[in-house]
């Protein structure tokens, strides 16, 4: 009985030589790659059932002594496997950031409105779903909303999938190739720029277009939270004054919120953000408006860009 003691005793010595290795690779190597948790979880659960069955049997000797030493080694590699797993999180977002970053770039670098939306599809592979998205036409390609988004410390993601000169013409088609993919859970859509002779010339046509379109956001989340933003009018023309009258109409008509930009200077995003901040305090972790996300947005953008760039968008 004596040599099966010791039999057992090397076995477990030359079993256990290999895991302080494996321990070294592991926390060089700095990631979980081609390393098992289920692996090293099968392997703990043996020598707990080897120390179960020394107890059981009375055979308290210094074989048990082996199979603890062996145990606590293989928990290290439990312990240094829970380590990499937090580096190749933190390696894998930098990645994502970088990737983002390139993008973001490369979009800046783009002048043709085909490529341009390419490169929208190229982010919603890597964009979260069930996120809140804007959806404008040339003045809201120049909103920041990435860096508006972190500095007011919203608790979801804000993408801007604007279009140079988007219609409400080809708006559904638009829709579903660049936005409909990553699902939205709210949108914040502002047409109108670029359709005033369509409106001066068939305002049902332009309703039409523009019901088309919240069909196609319905159809895509039956639950998606959207508001629509009026066409800006500082030089208050009849014509965008009545094309606004109608956006606030099909709002009304379909639940959606209406965001109207001759309030523009009335809005507070400061007191807003404050707001914010004493309920995310308070514990409660609800999505902020889509009403008061869009007065952010556009009181960046009427304060910070030119006038001339707003007026230059209403083109018809």
């Amino acid at each position: 009985m004596e040599i099966g003691h010791l039999f057992e005793t090397l076995m477990l010595i030359c079993f256990g030589f290999s895991w302080p290795l494996n321990v070294i690779k592991a926390y060089k190597a700095r990631t979980t790659k081609g390393t098992s948790l289920a692996f090293i979880l099968l392997i703990i659960t043996g020598y707990v059932a080897g120390i179960a069955a020394k107890f059981l049997n009375n055979q308290i000797n210094y074989v048990l002594a082996a199979y603890f030493i062996n145990l606590a080694i293989v928990m290290t590699n439990v312990v240094v496997y829970f380590r990499n797993l937090s580096l190749d999180k933190k390696n894998e977002s930098k990645v994502t950031k970088i990737k983002i970053y390139e993008l973001q770039q490369k979009y800046k670098d783009t002048t043709n409105t085909q490529e341009k939306n390419m490169n929208y599809q190229e982010l919603n592979g890597i964009a979260k779903t069930n996120q809140v998205v804007l959806m404008g036409g040339s003045m809201d390609q120049l909103i920041p909303v990435t860096e508006l988004a972190q500095s007011f410390s919203f608790n979801f993601e804000l993408y801007n999938r604007s279009s140079e000169k988007l219609s409400v013409k080809n708006a559904v088609e638009y829709f579903n190739n660049m936005i409909a993919p990553i699902t939205p859970e709210g949108i914040i859509i502002h047409l109108g720029d670029e359709d005033l002779n369509l409106f001066t010339s068939n305002p049902t046509e332009f309703d039409k277009y523009y019901l088309d379109l919240l069909s196609a956001v319905s159809a895509c989340n039956r639950k998606m939270r959207i508001a629509l933003v009026s066409v800006n009018n500082p030089s208050k023309n009849e014509v965008i004054k009545n094309m606004n009258a109608h956006i606030k109409s099909i709002a009304s008509s379909s639940k959606c919120q209406f965001v109207n930009l001759d309030n523009a200077a009335l809005w507070t995003p400061k007191a807003n953000k404050a707001a914010l901040d004493f309920a995310y305090s308070m514990g409660l972790q609800v999505r902020k408006p889509l009403l008061n996300v869009a007065e952010i947005l556009y009181s960046y953008a009427c304060l910070e860009l030119k006038a001339e760039t707003l007026d230059q968008t209403l083109v018809g």
